[in-house]
């Protein structure tokens, strides 16, 4: 078996092609990411999961979903109950701070039942940005609110009922994407503020003190580094470490968006060169994961130890 890639894919459709079974087997990607181009109902996707930790021969291979809340949503209802936004429980906390708390707990609790049972063991939530004035609306509702405090003390809560109940979250977006005015799929947001200003968007990242997984912006934050977005930079990503303190396992943003300019492939091995511990790869275009498996490397010796580390926190 070959060395882990430092890399999570998506795929194409319902079931694994023989295509990509044999690509795979032969690369052995860290995990993969599951899509509504992907779920038709539980069995299906159960068989789907298996099928992935099969092809790569690891039971531990994670699988990753974006299961927020609202528009964000892989797995729907009939089979799957619709979540609300993540700003409802914001919301509900200014009314009272005890229906915040407790609407988001039910929230994490009912993510992890649903997820668990069909093989998806990470989820891509919750997210920790705080919202600015002139967000743009691709985040809005996604964020739980203004007020750093109120966005911590809820998210502290989404991060550890989801651990005591098995499921990995990836805390997004780092350092944090409150201040985009564009939508980050198309183009690249430029984030202006000062140092100052910025510590706003950072203190939710800061209580988050346990090694779980996080996710970086495709942001250009001027004050931190003022040519490459955060995915990008080396300088970005030591911040995120050494000033913000997260400790835990780093993945890229999906690498495809169009707010990082270049080949896809050089945007992969961009991210791992400035910091990344894999690079998220979400189109399931086979030619396109050809070209990435060739530009990036197996997972870095640190990024190993961080992946362990968030594994040692699942009660």
């Amino acid at each position: 078996m070959h060395k882990i890639k430092s890399v999570i894919f998506g795929v194409r459709g319902l079931t694994l092609s023989p295509e990509e079974s044999d690509f795979f087997r032969e690369i052995n990607p860290l995990g993969f990411i599951i899509f509504d181009r992907n779920v038709k109902d539980p069995e299906q996707l159960r068989q789907l999961t298996a099928a992935l930790r099969t092809c790569v021969g690891r039971t531990d291979a994670p699988i990753l979903v974006d299961q927020e809340g609202g528009r964000v949503q892989r797995l729907w209802p009939p089979y799957w109950p619709g979540l609300p936004f993540a700003q409802t429980y914001g919301d509900w906390y200014l009314e009272t701070a005890k229906k915040g708390m407790n609407g988001v707990r039910e929230h994490a609790r009912t993510l992890s039942k649903i997820l668990l049972d069909v093989g998806i063991d990470v989820d891509c939530w919750p997210c920790l940005d705080v919202a600015a004035p002139g967000v743009h609306d691709v985040m809005g509702k996604r964020l739980f609110g203004p007020d750093p405090v109120i966005v911590s003390l809820l998210a502290k809560e989404a991060v550890r009922e989801m651990l005591s109940r098995g499921l990995m979250p990836v805390i997004k977006h780092l350092p944090g994407y409150g201040r985009a005015e564009t939508d980050p799929h198309h183009y690249l947001p430029i984030v202006r503020s000062d140092i100052t200003e910025l510590e706003r968007d950072f203190y939710p990242f800061r209580q988050i003190k346990q090694p779980v997984w996080g996710m970086t912006a495709h942001v250009l934050y001027e004050a931190l580094d003022p040519t490459l977005p955060a995915t990008l930079s080396e300088k970005v990503i030591r911040f995120i470490r050494e000033e913000i303190g997260f400790s835990g396992f780093l993945i890229s943003d999906d690498i495809t968006m169009g707010a990082l300019g270049g080949s896809v492939a050089d945007k992969a091995a961009a991210s791992i060169d400035a910091g990344c511990d894999a690079v998220l790869h979400c189109s399931g275009i086979l030619s396109e994961m050809e070209s990435v498996a060739k530009k990036i490397p197996s997972l870095s010796a640190d990024a190993r130890k961080r992946l362990q580390q968030g594994r040692a926190l699942i009660k």
